[in-house]
């Protein structure tokens, strides 16, 4: 018969609890001097070992043999009798599926018998704060004033929903989530005894994915070790098996992101969709891999910080948002902003013509004719088209502090010209959807006021023309970004 890995190496003595070692120290010496008291309260995260310590003291309790040093000898009758799940003097309550008034009348009436095969009764209430108020106060008087032979211990997960009466009238331990290296040489031995290899790198995936939790770590380890069929257990399975994002996707998308390179970072982005990635998950395993760059000191905190505030804030801004990628675009999007970092723009030459008819529609991918309105310069102006070049990354921050939509279609907008005070801006015909919004008056009042200011033009004019060819019919990549701009919306920012 199969028995899981967590029942199979279920700590039989304390000496083997991961962690806790004060808590354990402590009911070692409680054991030792058989001064146990009659009623205790463990409290903390699942998994960490509260309902094993509690077993742990009713074999310590009721041990024949009991070693000096507190440990129970798990050869005697009784020890054998409760590792084997059969001790008729420890009792098990599920506080879930019996928490009302009734069962706990009928557990007061049970506790006047006195044990049948072992030296005290001990009931574990797991889940204790799942008990009513009236099951509670019922609880008050015998927990307060047990009979000798009987001792109570309470677990719970959630110790604000313990009555303060209750906490009053037990001995309180909290237990805490494992760190990496206590579940580390658990693990290690559990692999150890089953005779099965795992690289170093994959422990802290486990301890990331348990929680700190004891038996949910087992558990994923039980996982990996049916995935590789007994093979030895590398990064790659891991990654595979826990659905988690590899890290070497990640890395390639940070890199991107922290370059600022804007169309590299959209192109990965819908790569990542159409291999179909869980967006929302691939931001997450993105912020928890720059926590642990944060902790190996490979990426600045308050950047960090800043990018991890950003993905939880807009994941759960927009947790109902059914389109994952439309929510990448706005955690991009922020992610940006926030950085600020000055970049200056790979924009490629363009030749310009300015003597053309007033309808522009251009296309010439090695040297694009620019056309503009047969509209004379009404000034010269001091500002050159390089420093417009070279300032463009500049202005884009500042438009997005304005609105942060800006930075979205910002991305497909170039300045191409500047004749007199008439400054071009060119858009690629593919991503018309960003001329056609900047053009509204919504955006272009914003947008001519700040890029006045910025450069400092009180005279400046701008037009807007489409470069490039025109994307097929059948794409939607264009509907997709206008549906990015509609997402944002107005003054849009966070």
């Amino acid at each position: 018969m199969h028995i899981t890995l967590y029942r199979k190496y279920r700590p039989s003595n304390f000496s083997e609890i991961s962690g806790e070692n004060e808590i354990v120290k402590s009911l070692k010496l409680s054991l030792k001097n058989k001064s146990i008291s009659h009623a205790y309260l463990f409290s903390g995260p699942r998994g960490t070992g509260k309902t094993t310590t509690a077993r742990l003291i009713a074999k310590g309790v009721n041990c024949l043999n009991l070693h000096e040093n507190g440990e129970p000898c798990n050869e005697c009758q009784n020890c054998i009798s409760i590792n084997e799940g059969r001790f008729s003097d420890l009792i098990e309550i599920d506080a879930a599926s019996n928490r009302s008034i009734d069962e706990i009348r009928a557990l007061k009436e049970k506790i006047n018998y006195q044990p049948v095969e072992g030296l005290k009764k001990v009931y574990i209430i797991d889940e204790a704060h799942m008990l009513t108020k009236e099951a509670f106060n019922a609880l008050l008087k015998t927990l307060e004033e047990p009979p000798a032979h009987v001792i109570f211990i309470l677990a719970t997960t959630e110790l604000d929903k313990i009555l303060p009466t209750i906490i009053s009238r037990c001995q309180r331990y909290d237990f805490k989530s494992l760190d990496l290296n206590e579940m580390t040489a658990r693990l290690r031995f559990i692999l150890k005894e089953e005779g099965l290899e795992m690289t170093d790198e994959v422990f802290p995936i486990i301890h990331e994915n348990s929680s700190g939790s004891m038996r949910d770590s087992i558990s994923i380890l039980e996982r990996l070790i049916i995935s590789t069929n007994e093979k030895k257990i590398d990064l790659k399975i891991a990654e595979e098996t826990l659905g988690i994002t590899p890290s070497e996707r990640i890395k390639i998308f940070l890199d991107k992101l922290l370059k600022m390179n804007e169309y590299e970072i959209i192109n990965e982005l819908e790569n990542l969709s159409a291999e179909s990635f869980d967006l929302e998950l691939f931001f997450k395993d993105l912020a928890k891999y720059i926590k642990n760059s944060m902790l190996r000191k490979e990426i600045e905190a308050e950047l960090g910080f800043k990018i991890i505030s950003i993905i939880y804030d807009v994941i759960g801004k927009f947790k109902f948002e059914d389109d994952k990628k439309l929510v990448g675009y706005v955690i991009v999007a922020d992610i940006l902003n926030a950085m600020n970092i000055n970049k200056e723009p790979n924009i490629t030459k363009i030749v310009c013509d300015v003597e053309s008819p007033k309808n522009y529609n251009i296309t010439d991918s090695q040297s694009i004719k620019m056309v503009q309105e047969n509209v004379e310069p009404i000034l010269s102006s001091n500002l050159t088209i390089d420093e417009v070049k070279n300032n463009w990354k500049n202005l884009m921050v500042e438009l997005s502090k304005r609105k942060t939509s800006f930075r979205i279609f910002l991305m497909h907008l170039k300045p191409v010209s500047l004749v007199g005070n008439t400054l071009t801006i060119g858009c690629e015909e593919a991503h018309s959807f960003a001329k056609d919004q900047i053009e509204t008056n919504e955006y272009n009042e914003v947008f001519v006021t700040t890029t006045r200011e910025f450069f400092k033009e009180n005279n400046l004019i701008i037009k807007y023309v489409l470069t490039g060819q025109k994307l097929n019919q059948g794409t939607n990549n264009s509907e997709f970004s206008k549906k990015v701009i509609d997402f944002f919306g107005g003054d849009a920012s966070f």
